[in-house]
C-alpha cells in the first residue's frame, strides 16, 4: 500500500498508533495532561520549583496508583498500563521524575510487606493521602556499590536506632513516607556480602527534626533531591518489611520495574524531540531551502526515530515478562539503556537543530534536554547496565 504523501508528522503519529490496544488510555493520560501546557512547566522549571498541581491531578485520576491492586483502592493494572502513563507524561512535555517514585516505591511494600502494613498504607497511598515517592540506598561513600552501605539500624526493644547518611534522595519534601535501606547485620560478620540489611518503612513527619535531618542538593535538573542525615533515629519495630537481613533482595525485586517504567519515560522524551524538530526543519528557511532538506540535518532525526523505535519494543518486552511473574531483568536493563541512549540522541539533533533557538527557554527544548540527560546517570548508569550485560548474559569474567 503506497504511503499517504499529505500526512503531518502529528497525523502520522495518529495513523501509526490508531491500532493501539492501549489507545483510550494514551488519550485519557495526553487529555489530563493538556491541562498542564509548556507555559506551566516552563514556570516550574524557572522557579526550581515542584509541579504540585499536576501531580495532585494525576494523583487524583487514579494514574500513579496503577500498580496498586483494587482491593488496596488502586487501578490494579499491570506495568505495561503504568509504563504508557509514564510515556505520555513526557511526551505530552511534562517530567515523570516529579512523580514516578508514587508509581513505583510501593512495589516493596505490596510485595514483602505484612498484611497488616499493606492495609494501613496501600489504601492511602492510592488514595494520595500519603506519598511514598523517596527511597533511601545510595550513600556518598559506596554509589552503587550498595553491599558497602554504612548507614546500621540496630535493634534495641521495639525499635531500630539508625545512623549514617544518604544521598540523592528526591521528593523528600513532597513524601510523608520513604523506603530506607540500612544494614542490621555487619558486613564482617555475613556470609555473603548481599545478606544482613533490612528494609524499612520511614514516617518522614516523625523523622524530620527528630534523629533526621534533610539537606537539600542544587542540581543542573529541576529534580528535587537531597542529602539526608541519620543520628540515633529511632523507627518502631513494626515498620521493618519483610524479614531482617532480607532487604538488599527485596529492594532487588523493585528495580526491573524502576528501570522499565524509566526507559518509557525516555521513549516518551525521545517522541517529545521527534514531534519537535520534524515540523521546525521543515519550515526552517537556510539559504534559500529548508534545512530538513539536508541529509546531515534527515539521517541523525531518522536515526534517533529508528532506535526510539526498537527501544519501545524492548521496553514492552520487558513489561510482558513482568506482568506475567517471569525474570525480566536483562530486558529491563536493555531497555532502559537503549530508551536513554535514544532519548538523549533525539535531544542532542533536536537542540542542534534549533541552533541558538534550542538554547532559549520559550522552546522548551533546553529544558527537556536537561531531563532527559539525567536517565544516562541516574538511576543506574549505561556503564553498568553494559557491565551486567557482559557478565550475567554474556558470561564474561565479573569486571569488578
Amino acid at each position: 500500500m503506497p504511503r499517504p504523501a499529505a500526512l503531518n508528522l502529528s497525523e502520522e503519529t495518529a495513523l501509526l498508533t490508531s491500532t493501539d490496544a492501549h489507545q483510550e488510555l494514551r488519550d485519557a493520560v495526553r487529555a489530563l495532561c493538556a491541562e498542564f501546557p509548556a507555559e506551566y512547566h516552563r514556570k516550574v522549571d524557572a522557579e526550581r520549583g515542584y509541579p504540585e498541581a499536576f501531580v495532585d491531578a494525576l494523583t487524583k485520576a487514579g494514574w500513579l496508583a496503577a500498580l496498586i491492586p483494587e482491593e488496596y483502592g488502586g487501578s490494579g493494572l499491570g506495568l505495561t498500563e503504568a509504563s504508557i502513563v509514564m510515556e505520555e507524561i513526557n511526551r505530552s512535555g511534562g517530567n515523570s521524575g516529579a512523580c514516578h517514585g508514587q508509581m513505583y516505591n510501593m512495589g516493596t511494600l505490596l510485595r514483602h510487606g505484612s498484611a497488616e502494613q499493606k492495609a494501613r498504607y496501600l489504601p492511602r497511598i492510592a488514595s494520595g493521602e500519603l506519598r511514598l515517592q523517596s527511597m533511601g540506598v545510595t550513600e556518598p561513600t559506596t554509589g552503587t556499590d550498595t553491599t558497602k552501605i554504612r548507614t546500621t539500624a540496630v535493634r534495641k526493644g521495639d525499635r531500630y536506632v539508625v545512623n549514617g547518611q544518604k544521598v540523592w534522595i528526591s521528593r523528600i519534601q513532597h513524601s510523608e513516607l520513604m523506603i530506607l535501606l540500612a544494614r542490621t547485620t555487619p558486613l564482617a560478620e555475613v556470609k555473603k556480602k548481599s545478606e544482613g540489611m533490612s528494609i524499612f518503612l520511614v514516617d518522614l513527619r516523625d523523622a524530620i527534626g527528630n534523629g533526621m535531618t534533610v539537606r537539600p542538593i542544587e542540581n543542573m535538573v529541576n529534580h528535587e533531591t537531597n542529602e539526608i542525615f541519620f543520628d540515633n533515629l529511632e523507627i518502631p519495630a513494626e515498620n521493618l518489611i519483610g524479614e531482617e537481613g532480607r532487604g538488599f533482595k527485596y529492594i532487588l525485586d523493585g528495580l526491573n520495574a524502576e528501570r522499565t517504567l524509566i526507559a518509557a519515560e525516555c521513549i516518551g522524551d525521545g517522541h517529545w524531540f521527534i514531534d519537535k524538530v520534524v515540523p521546525y526543519v521543515k519550515e526552517r528557511q537556510v539559504f534559500g531551502r529548508p534545512i530538513g532538506q539536508n541529509q546531515g540535518v534527515q539521517f541523525p532525526i531518522a536515526e534517533s526515530y529508528i532506535e526510539i523505535e526498537a527501544a519501545d519494543l524492548m521496553r514492552f518486552e520487558a513489561c510482558r515478562l513482568f506482568d506475567a511473574n517471569q525474570p525480566c531483568g536483562a530486558q529491563a536493563n536493555m531497555a532502559k539503556y537503549l530508551a536513554a541512549k535514544a532519548s538523549w540522541e533525539a535531544a542532542n539533533a533536536c537542540l542542534q537543530f534549533h541552533g541558538g533557538f534550542g538554547f532559549a527557554h520559550e522552546y522548551d527544548v533546553e529544558r527537556k534536554f536537561r531531563e532527559t540527560r539525567l536517565y544516562q546517570v541516574a538511576p543506574i548508569s549505561t556503564n553498568l547496565i553494559l557491565s551486567y550485560v557482559a557478565e550475567h548474559i554474556l558470561g564474561l569474567p565479573r569486571s569488578f
